[in-house]
Order: C-alpha cells, then sequence, then structure tokens
C-alpha cells in the first residue's frame, strides 16, 4: 500500500503464476488488489521462454509487472493520475516495481532492464479524440521515467492491442480502436498494434475474455516481444497500406506478416441482421459521412482484398473500415465487433 517504498526490506521475487495476486473482492480496486482473474502474463513469459531457447539454445528469464486497473480511462493509468484509494495507482506502481525489481537483480549480481510495455485498454475512452495522442504521452513518460531506475539506454517499445467492445449501440464506432491501430503507424518501433482481440473467447459479458483468451493474447504478446525485443526485428501485424479504385472496386492493399491472407469461417460474420448493406463484406464496411454504401462482394488477390460495391461510388468522401461498426447485438462467446479476415500466422 502507499507510500511504495521499493527498499523495503520484505519485497522478493516469486515464480510467474496465475492469478498474479490475490483476487480483488471490490470495484474499482487499485494495485495491489488489482487482480479480477486471468492475465496474459504467464502465458507471454512462457511464449517468450520457448522462443528464445528455440532460437538460441539459451534460457530467457523475463520479470512482469501487472498494475492497471479494470474500466478505467487514460486519465487514471497515466502519470500524475490522482490516487483516490480505489483508482490512480498504475503508473506509480509500474516505477515503484521497477525500482524494486532493480534493486533485487542488483543485489544477485544481476542485471534487468524493461523490454516492453504493455497496455491492454482503451474501452473506456472509445470516443476520446486524444487518445492517440495520449498512448503517445503514456509511451513517452514511461522512457523518461524507467531508464533512470534501470540505467538502460535501449529504448522501450510499447504493445497496444485493440478493444472491440465499446461502444455497444447499433451504427457506433470507436475511436480508441482507430487511434491504438494508426499510433503504430505513427510510432513505428516504439509503439506497436498486435492487432485486434476479436478472434479471442469471451465470457458472458462480451468485454472481458475468458482464461483461453487472455492466454492466447498472451501467447500472441510473446511472439512480438521475441521479435521485436529479442531478435531486434521489427514487428508489424496484418494492416492496411494503401486503397484505390477503380468503377465500383476498392481494393486495399495489406501488409500481410504470413501469407496468404484468408477468410476464418469459424469467426461470426458481422451486420447479418442490422446494418445489412454490409452483410456481404465479412468485416469490411463503405460508407460515406451520411449514409452505408452496399457491399455486393469481397475477393482474395493476393495480399489485398477487392472490395466490389453495388451502386457508383461518389468522386469523393468514401471511406473504407474494417470491424469498426457495431451493429448493436454482440456475438455469443466473442465481443461486439469483428471480421474474418486473416493471415496465416499460426499465433493469432
Amino acid at each position: 500500500m502507499p507510500p511504495f517504498n521499493p527498499n523495503a526490506s520484505g519485497l522478493s521475487m516469486v515464480p510467474l503464476v496465475e492469478p498474479i495476486r490475490p483476487l480483488a473482492t471490490g470495484y474499482p480496486s487499485a494495485y495491489p488488489r488489482n487482480m479480477y482473474g486471468e492475465s496474459p502474463h504467464t502465458a507471454m513469459g512462457d511464449q517468450i521462454t520457448t522462443l528464445a531457447q528455440g532460437a538460441t539454445g539459451r534460457d530467457y528469464i523475463s520479470v512482469h509487472t501487472v498494475v492497471g486497473e479494470s474500466g478505467q480511462a487514460m486519465s487514471v493509468i497515466r502519470k500524475g493520475a490522482s490516487d483516490t484509494g480505489t483508482t490512480g495507482r498504475a503508473y506509480a506502481a509500474s516505477l515503484f516495481e521497477t525500482a524494486a525489481i532493480a534493486r533485487l537483480a542488483g543485489a544477485q549480481g544481476k542485471t534487468f532492464g524493461v523490454g516492453a510495455i504493455v497496455i491492454t485498454h482503451g474501452e473506456s475512452d472509445a470516443g476520446s479524440a486524444s487518445y492517440r495522442n495520449d498512448l503517445v504521452r503514456l509511451w513517452t513518460d514511461y522512457n523518461s521515467d524507467i531508464k533512470p531506475l534501470t540505467g538502460q539506454t535501449q529504448s522501450i517499445p510499447m504493445f497496444v492491442s485493440q478493444q472491440h467492445a465499446y461502444p455497444t449501440g447499433a451504427n457506433q464506432r470507436s475511436a480508441s480502436t482507430l487511434a491504438q491501430w494508426q499510433v503504430g503507424v505513427d510510432r513505428p518501433g516504439d509503439i506497436i498494434c498486435s492487432g485486434p482481440k476479436y478472434q479471442y473467447p469471451y465470457s458472458n459479458d462480451n468485454i472481458h475474455m475468458t482464461v483461453d483468451g487472455y492466454q492466447r493474447l498472451g501467447e500472441k504478446l510473446g511472439q512480438i516481444y521475441h521479435e521485436r525485443v529479442v531478435q531486434g526485428r521489427d514487428w508489424r501485424p496484418l494492416e492496411p497500406t494503401r486503397v484505390e479504385r477503380s468503377g465500383r472496386v476498392i481494393t486495399v492493399h495489406f501488409h500481410v506478416p504470413v501469407p496468404p491472407l484468408a477468410w476464418d469461417s469459424t469467426l461470426p460474420a458481422p451486420h447479418q441482421s442490422a446494418l445489412t448493406e454490409w452483410s456481404q463484406g465479412k468485416g469490411f464496411e463503405v460508407r460515406t459521412a451520411s449514409s452505408r454504401i452496399r457491399i455486393s462482394a469481397v475477393e482474395i488477390s493476393g495480399s489485398s482484398v477487392r472490395i466490389t460495391v453495388g451502386s457508383d461510388l461518389p468522386a469523393s468522401g468514401v471511406f473504407v473500415g474494417y470491424a469498426m461498426t457495431s451493429d448493436g447485438v454482440a456475438f455469443p462467446g466473442r465481443t461486439w465487433r469483428s471480421g474474418q479476415l486473416r493471415d496465416s500466422d499460426p499465433f493469432v
């Protein structure tokens, strides 16, 4: 409990197992009583070690700090947030654990540095127009404040996953979901979008994932960590790179990490009972500022997707989206927005 003292004699390292700490009994609940169930971190740590051992033949030990606060906006988890007793400790707790772990590692003659920051977030900021800038500020603050604690000069990337739960109303879109991808495009190497999470299994609230869902997210994060931090290679998700149009056909070109592109029929097809102009889109959406444009067909062509619409397109003001707009009804066992396009990466 605050005040946090990284030099406290009672602090020690413990094995990474789930749950990370005893589960919270109230809501909201701040660090150290911030755990409500499975986190991605044990699966992430296992995956990092497995991939590192396979690539180098040596062990790789990762240390995980879990300080997030469920259901809270960026204003609550950022630097300078007010500690209310039940919220507002996430950032301070990050620095506390970093300083404590650096001290404990040094006492054992070991080195310690922070390899990555993971933020699984965005539902409470679904309508925030500043969320992209807020993510950059969080990355900047962490890099400024963590490095003096560990003595590292290496920059710390931040891994961001997309949320697909909020808003839930029909024909509503999320600003934070788009920002979570755009910020990775804006800051390559510094902030990395791991991709969507609609492909994972969800609990009955359609907001939080099941244990299996968090484990699969952890495996994906472990893959990205191994590529970006252990191997020092750039990593990008399956993402659009450019778009062009010809008559009634719109072609979206993609960066495909593991070809080929494919349609995943195990995932629910959106817009079957609402917003049915896009029922043939497999997650793709075409619209103007004021109306939806009917999609007649979608077709994979190499590393591109060809979208055929049912009427002539306006000369300008056409928007193409993917898994952006809610039907107003959640998918059973999944979340609120979804699509069926995937690459062939076994890490989903």
